[in-house]
């Protein structure tokens, strides 16, 4: 059924939820799992040469974040006897990354958390989980 199963992870508690389904999948169809987190890329401001952090700080924090995330998954994964491979990229546009990464690495399913926001919290926050399912001609699981 599914080879390649591709679980974006930002650390939230919704995406342990959407681990363990993906974890779950992956045992029963004898699929591995990609993992993947998207790193943010370093702010830099137009109006003024001082940062708050230097560039090299901060890059070091979000890869150390990054590794913190997708080590989470790994953990999972290798408790179930899955068999796992774990990417961090920088991502101006997290939803953008997943789509290309899930077709570089030949996955044949996204399993992703949404935070099931609504109203003006949606509108204003954003949705990378509506972002993919949009842009992707892969199956996508969504879990809540």
């Amino acid at each position: 059924m599914f080879q390649r199963i591709l679980v974006p992870t930002d650390g939230s508690d919704i995406t342990v939820k959407a681990v363990d389904r993906a974890v779950g999948l992956a045992k029963l169809t004898g699929a591995s799992i990609e993992a993947l987190a998207a790193k943010d890329p370093f702010p830099y401001s137009a109006v003024s040469e001082i940062q708050p952090i230097a560039p090299q700080e901060y890059y070091d924090a979000q890869e150390r974040i990054a590794q913190q995330r997708l080590k989470a998954v790994a953990s999972a994964c290798e408790a179930a006897g899955i068999a796992c491979r774990t990417t961090a990229i920088e991502a101006l546009h997290p939803w953008q990354a997943i789509i290309d990464h899930a077709k570089q690495t030949g996955c044949d399913l996204i399993v992703m958390a949404s935070h099931g926001r609504r109203g003006m919290s949606a509108l204003l926050l954003g949705s990378e989980t509506q972002r993919v399912l949009i842009h992707t001609t892969l199956p996508v699981l969504i879990v809540r």
